[in-house]
């Protein structure tokens, strides 16, 4: 690609990183006036995922209300959810082209509006009464996919540099093992903590250092000691996702086999103890025969 296509392309990240602050500032000043208003939007999802160190659940709540009004737009326009995830995806792999060439506000954006049509497919599918396991099977593929590509698209970008390289590697490792760990407690029947870098968590500093970094390029990167720009928040973000998400596996996989360990236990307890209660009822059964051949 020559210099001048180039500069257009860096030029057209930076607007839109700037356009897609702009949108974010002004969906949280219209959410203050909501709360100054009429208080905190409540929804059940928020409630149950709970919020962490990482993300509050007044960010995740002014979310969540952000995209309501998308959720009933599309409901009106007889989109069904399956639809909404499958676009999900398309985004997802548009952000991924993107940053894979280290266009960073283009995958900042369409990653945003991959991960809003992951909370709208839901929103839709309760909305028109078509929740489904076969859906959450789709949505959760989507959410794994998605990842891959925000990470694997990193992972191209940054191939020409090893430290980097390794850092992309090392946070998709780390998400999908946070992922894993989930599935594991829930197949298992058993509870792990949360942790603090959860599929949510990962997606909100993922898309923020994507987001950031073409503001920060033209500013701190003028000399660079490689060929490709690095963006200081994008690395900022990568090594936040790699340390913590790998942590909080390890965390959940460890509560995970603890409760596994108690489990059994407690199962190995009760067999035991029915055991001997058996043991003891043969034994009585037994004298009671005895004694009644004695007589």
């Amino acid at each position: 690609m020559d210099s001048n296509v180039s500069s257009k392309f860096m030029t057209g990240d930076l607007w839109q990183a700037l356009i897609l602050l702009g949108l974010v500032g002004f969906l949280a000043m219209t959410y203050l006036v909501r709360v100054a208003v009429r208080g905190r939007a409540k929804f059940d999802r928020v409630e149950k995922q709970g919020g962490s160190k990482l993300l509050s659940k007044e960010v995740m709540e002014m979310a969540y209300w952000g995209v309501q009004p998308l959720g009933k737009l599309l409901v009106f326009l007889r989109i069904t959810p399956n639809q909404v995830s499958w676009s999900s995806l398309v985004f997802a792999i548009l952000a991924g082209a993107c940053l894979s060439v280290g266009h960073f506000g283009f995958g900042a954006v369409f990653a945003t509006i991959s991960a809003f049509l992951d909370s709208l497919d839901g929103i839709v599918a309760r909305l028109t009464g078509k929740a489904s396991d076969a859906g959450e099977v789709l949505d959760a593929a989507v959410d794994r996919y998605s990842e891959f590509l925000f990470l694997g698209g990193l992972a191209i970008y940054y191939r020409e540099i090893p430290v980097l390289l390794g850092l992309s590697l090392l946070a998709l490792m780390g998400s999908f093992m946070v992922s894993y760990s989930s599935a594991k407690a829930e197949a298992l029947q058993v509870s792990a903590p949360s942790g603090s870098m959860r599929r949510p968590e990962r997606a909100v500093y993922l898309i923020l250092g994507a987001l950031l970094s073409p503001l920060t390029i033209p500013i701190f990167e003028t000399d660079r000691p490689y060929s490709i720009a690095m963006g200081h928040p994008m690395v900022i973000a990568l090594c936040l996702v790699a340390v913590l998400a790998n942590v909080s596996a390890v965390e959940r996989l460890w509560a995970i086999a603890k409760a596994i360990r108690v489990r059994e236990a407690e199962e190995r307890r009760l067999a035991m103890a029915q055991a001997e209660e058996s043991a003891e009822l043969e034994a009585d059964t037994v004298s009671s025969q005895r004694g009644r051949e004695l007589t």
